[in-house]
């Protein structure tokens, strides 16, 4: 290889580090030319270029990004998944781990979002659900009405986070709303029956002076007659 074949070669490799947060590195010995193809397939389905890399140069290119944390992977035949910004990182670890239970594909490390990953690491990353799962779990769970369900599933991953605040902010704004409503009030209490006070007994009438009087009266009449007799 010429040696301006080389420089492009490790500057291209260079602006895919960069621009590649996460990435998997891979062993592909067991895989035929055919099957390098069909795998490139499969992978640029889930968002990553599988790239078939030369060692010399993936160093230099390592070190040109500053990722020398690749540098222990760059042993023996190697393969390289970049995966974008709208790749799906579970699902591509999913389609190498699916080749690499089949014994034709080896499994190194890689880096998710710019954190090393040993080889366990990628197998437990492909063990997860994929994203296009967690997102028909949340829209049946969180999201009701049909047209944000629509909406949910045909966001990129970045707008998700968004798409659940907005719809606890529209939640929680119904629910003041109703809090706001005024309580029906309560029946009003009917009066107590005032108490009746009881009636006053008619005062007991003053004996009158005439019955003496009469008595006095008729006495003197009685001596009077007595007298004259």
């Amino acid at each position: 290889m010429l040696r301006e074949d080389k420089e492009r070669l490790v500057a291209e490799l260079t602006d895919r580090l960069k621009g590649s947060e996460t990435l998997i590195v891979a062993d592909y010995r067991g895989l035929t030319v055919t099957d390098i193809d069909k795998l490139r397939t499969v992978l640029l389905s889930h968002g990553a270029r599988f790239s078939v890399v030369k060692n010399t140069l993936t160093r230099r290119a390592a070190e040109a990004a500053g990722a020398t944390e690749l540098l222990a992977l760059l042993e023996g035949p190697t393969a390289i998944a970049f995966l974008e910004s709208e790749g799906d990182p579970v699902a591509v670890a999913k389609a190498l781990n699916d080749r690499a239970k089949a014994e034709v594909l080896t499994i190194k490390g890689g880096m998710l979002q710019g954190t090393t990953m040993t080889a366990d690491a990628v197998k437990e990353l492909a063990s997860l659900p994929s994203v296009d799962t967690v997102r028909a779990q949340l829209a049946g769970a969180i999201m009701a009405p049909l047209t944000t369900v629509v909406m949910l599933l045909s966001a990129p991953l970045h707008d998700l986070v968004g798409l659940i605040d907005a719809r606890i902010r529209q939640l929680e704004e119904q629910g003041d709303s109703s809090a706001a409503e005024p309580a029906e009030q309560a029946p009003a209490e009917e009066p107590a029956a005032e108490a009746e006070a009881p009636a006053e007994e008619p005062a007991a009438e003053e004996p009158t002076a005439e019955p003496e009087a009469r008595s006095a009266e008729e006495s003197t009449e009685t001596t009077e007659e007595q007298e004259e007799s």
